[in-house]
């Protein structure tokens, strides 16, 4: 039989690759000679420069690049081994997890950072960037990234301003004319996986503003400078950015990519997969097996298993997914498009008690599974 295992990490406990470890080993008990093909995926969200890593044939490269309060750091993306393809997590330079929490306001933060680690992957001769924008801490419509790569924001008196939320409503002139030629020549693509407008009441501070550490006055505030923003972004470059699907993602970076970088913003399981050669391994497969750690109501909304589940019906496999948790009825499972589903746990106790038991509980799951599989084939 042909396994293939493609899983999102267990946040906190499993990475994906130990998942399919795990997954092979319990099988393999019942089928020793079965196929286990290893594709682990991400979403294009935190994390997903490791999944990617293999996929590229890439390494890791260090660049010092400013943080979201304009601090020198040192972080890192991946650059395949011929140098032409780059992935990139905005995380590393413009995240949340780079501040303490008192030091969270997305008013005052910028992603300069993630505008310089795409400058130096350009400059080491990248022809192809993936940008993975999740876990921001910035609301600044890409105004710092875009400046890291030449453009220019000032403001009625003609004066350069500091690439910050604070500031998006003052901007009255976006100058491009000391814009990097490189930015020209390559393809960018974004990993999106919502579909906030820029502005609005579904907008980047309406939306996601709190949770980045705005008042509720000041997400307004920022709320109508991204508006602002979004008038000189039309009259500059004859793009409204409010009629793209995602523009508000990433505090406006979804935006603020398509104008600046000339991107396109797409899945971002399905960017993953593409690298990973997904289709092309589905032939000849018995069953996929995904997983995450809780299948809810959310799973749907661009998650991994809903691209594992797109890809493996167009192919007419079956799917099974090993969850931590499961929260849905199965009504709501038959319409995801899962064949089988189970949580792995097997007792009642603490959430740090199941992370510590995920692997032996994973593989214990696996097992059971393949037997099902070898009973019903008689």
């Amino acid at each position: 039989m042909k396994f293939i295992l493609a899983p999102d990490k267990y946040k906190g406990s499993l990475t994906g690759r130990e998942f399919c470890e795990t997954v092979a080993r319990g099988i393999k008990k019942v089928f020793p000679n079965s196929e286990m093909i290893h594709r682990p995926l991400a979403d294009g969200g935190d994390g997903t420069i490791d999944v990617v890593a293999d996929y590229l044939n890439a390494t890791k490269v260090s660049v010092t690049v400013y943080d979201p309060l304009f601090r020198e750091i040192t972080t890192q993306y991946l650059l395949s081994k011929d140098k032409q393809t780059a992935f990139i997590e905005m995380s590393e330079a413009s995240g949340y997890k780079l501040l303490q929490k008192s030091e969270m306001n997305c008013i005052n933060t910028t992603t300069l950072g993630t505008g310089q680690m795409i400058l130096d992957a350009l400059e080491k001769g990248a022809k192809n960037i993936v940008l993975g924008i999740g876990g921001s801490a910035t609301n600044d419509g890409g105004m710092g990234m875009a400046k890291a790569l030449g453009y220019s924001f000032l403001d009625a008196k003609g004066d350069e301003l500091e690439p910050i939320g604070k500031n998006l409503g003052m901007v009255k002139e976006i100058q491009s004319n000391r814009v990097t030629s490189k930015l020209s020549e390559a393809k960018i693509q974004v990993a999106c996986d919502v579909n906030n407008p820029f502005y609005g009441e579904n907008g980047a501070a309406k939306i996601y503003g709190a949770q980045k550490g705005a008042s509720e006055e000041e997400i307004a505030f920022l709320d109508k400078g991204l508006e602002s923003f979004a008038s000189v972004l039309k009259s500059t470059f004859d793009v409204d950015v409010q009629d793209i699907d995602g523009a508000g993602a990433a505090g406006g970076v979804g935006g603020g990519a398509v104008v600046f970088l000339n991107a396109e913003l797409t899945s971002g399981v399905d960017l993953v997969m593409e690298l990973a050669n997904f289709d092309e391994v589905l032939e000849g497969a018995d069953w996929v097996i995904t997983g995450e750690g809780q299948l809810d109501g959310q799973t749907f909304s661009g998650k991994t298993i809903n691209g594992v589940v797109q890809s493996a019906k167009k192919h007419h496999v079956p799917i099974a997914a090993f969850c931590g948790s499961i929260d849905v009825s199965i009504e709501e499972m038959k319409r995801m498009g899962l064949d089988y589903a189970v949580s792995i746990l097997n007792q009642i106790g603490s959430l740090d008690d199941a992370k510590a038991k995920t692997v032996g509980n994973l593989e214990l799951a696996s097992y059971n599974f393949a037997n099902l599989l070898k009973l019903s084939k008689g």
